[in-house]
């Protein structure tokens, strides 16, 4: 990137580096890591027009969802479902297409003022959760 006069970093965080979740610790622990990594790198390449931000979703439903729920809670998939979805206070689980749309935003020349910020995409986790 220094070569090409510049470019966009995108680092994928996650809520669990901003609160405390449950049976999460390896998992929070490494995410917050990328959260400070990407502060550091911010700063360290900003002088050659390289950005870095992140984004910290909250539960997506993807198929690993489908298959973490189908083998710990087998014959409770919806009831389970059900209950992760309703833990995001906007009552669902995020898209993996809402996910990407914003690594799109931050990665184009759209985003060229924009550098050393982290993104919740979240649902309202994070400040709407009581």
């Amino acid at each position: 990137m220094k070569a090409n006069g510049g470019g966009a970093i995108l680092n994928l965080a996650s809520i669990a580096a901003v609160v405390g979740i449950s049976d999460r610790f390896a998992y929070s622990m490494s995410k917050g890591a990328i959260y400070a990594m990407n502060l550091s790198v911010a700063r360290d390449y900003m002088a050659y027009n390289i950005r870095s931000n992140s984004i910290s979703p909250a539960r997506v439903h993807t198929p690993f969802v489908d298959g973490f729920i189908a083998k710990n809670y087998p014959g409770q998939e919806e009831e389970m479902f059900d209950k992760l979805s309703k833990s995001q206070p906007i009552g669902r689980m995020g898209q993996p297409s809402e996910i990407a749309k914003l690594a799109l935003f931050l990665c184009s020349d759209d985003a060229a003022f924009i550098t050393g910020n982290d993104y919740p995409i979240d649902g309202g986790f994070i400040k709407l959760n009581n």
